[in-house]
């Protein structure tokens, strides 16, 4: 499914960025751009800005940046189709009937009917909570001390005792295929379509765009399974799905909670923790992690405080540090889950619990020792061993010596001993090649010596060009041209910005609109937001733009001279020729 590109910009030229971001985050005015909070990871001071006059943003705490488009898709967590969907009925502007096959169209009317169905199925739902039928469902919900505002945000309701949701549903115009393609029902030839969920209160699963896709019930009585949730269907997969990140994703906590179970994430939304979610009756997996990963760095487990709960923590570590994601636990001791925490202590209390959460590595390390007698030397020396072998798994030095040097400390060790007990596991381990599943660090391409510097310098003449282009562009002119950028994006930003000022059509945003993948939109707004010092006077600008001059084309006339087959001598005098030129040039805005 694609949309013509004049359609895209349309959408984009039309949908001023500053209006669009300030409906999320308070801006200030700050010279020719806004400041505010960023909407991407927890901050006190702001550091992200949006720049009318290039129609993108740029966090230069977290990095995060892009058009108005690719707020949209980030903030919102949508799809580019969606994104631009929403900013098109934003700015009274018809989309065409986007270009797909006949088998996509198909299935994209299939999957508004099942969206459409299991609207309908929790309005039933919610409706039967509330009334005579619904009793027991209510005095459950009560007994839990679920506040009615509470059970209306959540959508609470009930499934009674009697097979009702299939006749309403065929009332309402849905077929016998479509509600069983839902996963609301049983279907056999014997007794034919029956509910699926019977006498039990119901959890309405949300997307992230607030739409019902699934469902979960709690049996009411002692029948089994206690907790029962909907087949993966067209339009749910239980992996790729948390509940309560509807919510959650809109946290300005700056971390996630991750918890067992619907009634956990209800209880803490309730006593005010929005930021809590929880798998679908499935255990913790890559992809929950992944989709974690695009709202925080930190998530706190929060799951029960017993074995089970010890257990599930252990097996969610390596996977949220495959992530990138930091773990820390949460202990709730004396009480099993946060529900009879925050019923027995309050929600005081529980932050003090979240903010004093044990980094994961500890929770490892301690709970291993549970499994062995210290007191005794065979015992300490079993546990002593297994430590070492853990923590030659860290890949990084720094990190690896420091929890070293905190658990010998702890355990009464020698330290020395502790560290040549941990290389040597490391050696047998093959280097630590088990590392990477303890909190992998980000792997950036490193630029080759002196590469770094050059990039930089890139950013800033891109900058400086985009902020004065009448200004700046006429005087650079002579001196640099696209092929004197690095290859890759710096070269295509330089291509695009050049090509739009000569056309006399300067459009930023249009740049970043270019490129599809997130990281790399990120880097545009870098690119063309690279800080500049305000309180540089004209001579100053002018000498540190002739200085930027000077370093990229040096840099390219060094590449150059690598790439082609020219003699070696006529090239060295060419090169001195226009370095010369270049030692005597001074750039005047």
């Amino acid at each position: 499914m694609y949309y013509p590109d004049e359609i895209i910009e349309e959408v984009r030229m039309k949908s001023d960025i500053v209006e669009v971001v300030g409906q999320a985050v308070t801006l200030k005015k700050a010279g020719v751009n806004y400041k505010g909070l960023c909407p991407f990871h927890g901050e006190k001071t702001p550091s992200f800005v949006v720049s009318p006059g290039k129609q993108i943003y740029h966090c230069f705490g977290c990095g995060a940046g892009g058009n108005v488009i690719s707020f949209m898709m980030n903030y919102e967590n949508m799809t580019f189709p969606e994104a631009l969907k929403a900013l098109a009925d934003r700015a009274g502007i018809k989309l065409p009937e986007a270009q797909s096959s006949e088998e996509s169209r198909k299935r994209a009317r299939e999957r508004e009917r099942i969206m459409a169905l299991l609207k309908d199925a929790a309005t039933f739902y919610y409706n039967e909570l509330r009334s005579p039928e619904g009793k027991y469902g209510m005095e459950y919900f009560l007994k839990r001390k679920l506040s009615p505002e509470t059970l209306r945000s959540f959508g609470l309701g009930y499934a009674g005792k009697d097979n009702k949701i299939c006749s309403y549903l065929k009332e309402k115009g849905y077929s016998d295929s479509e509600i069983m393609a839902a996963g609301l029902v049983h279907a056999d030839e014997k007794r034919g379509m029956r509910d699926k969920f019977w006498n039990r209160v119901m959890f309405p699963i949300m997307d992230i765009n607030n739409h019902v896709i699934a469902f979960g019930g709690r049996v009411m009585g002692d029948g089994e399974p206690k907790y029962l949730n909907s087949p993966e269907t067209l339009v749910f997969e239980k992996s790729k799905n948390l509940y309560g990140l509807n919510v959650a994703r809109k946290s300005r906590k700056g971390y996630l909670i991750a918890c067992e179970g619907y009634m956990d994430v209800i209880s803490l939304h309730q006593a005010g923790f929005t930021e809590a979610v929880a798998s679908l009756g499935t255990a913790f997996t890559e992809d929950h992690a992944r989709i974690l990963s695009r709202y925080t760095k930190d998530v706190r487990l929060t799951y029960d405080s017993d074995a089970a709960g010890i257990k599930a923590a252990l097996r969610a570590i390596p996977i949220l540090n495959g992530a990138g994601i930091r773990a820390r636990i949460i202990h709730m001791e004396p009480y099993k889950d946060p529900d009879e925490f925050i019923k027995a202590l309050g929600p005081e209390e529980f932050q003090k619990r979240i903010d004093e959460a044990e980094q994961s590595l500890s929770f490892e390390i301690h709970t291993m020792q549970k499994g062995y007698d210290i007191s005794d030397p065979e015992g300490r020396t079993l546990f002593q061993q297994s430590m070492a072998k853990r923590l030659s798994a860290i890949d990084n030095e720094i990190e690896r010596n420091n929890y070293t040097e905190a658990f010998s400390t702890e355990y009464m060790m020698d330290p020395g001993m502790l560290k040549r007990a941990v290389e040597q596991e490391k050696l047998l381990s093959g280097a630590g090649n088990t590392g990477e599943r303890w909190m992998p660090k980000v792997r950036e391409e490193k630029a080759p010596p002196g590469k770094k510097g050059v990039n930089e310098a890139q950013k800033l003449l891109l900058t400086y060009i985009s902020d004065e282009p009448e200004k700046v562009y006429p005087a650079i002119k002579p001196f640099i041209e696209p092929g004197d950028f690095s290859e890759g994006i710096l070269r295509t930003c330089a291509e695009e910005l050049f090509k739009q000022i000569e056309e006399n059509d300067l459009r930023i945003g249009a740049i970043v609109s270019r490129f599809e993948e997130p990281e790399e939109q990120r880097l545009i707004a870098e690119i063309f937001d690279t800080g500049l010092d305000p309180s540089l006077s004209t001579a100053e600008r002018e000498n540190a733009l002739t200085d930027l001059v000077i370093k990229v084309k040096k840099d390219s006339l060094k590449r150059q001279s690598f790439d082609d087959d020219e003699d070696p001598i006529s090239r060295t005098i060419k090169e001195k020729k226009v370095l010369e030129k270049l030692e005597k040039m001074r750039i005047t805005i």
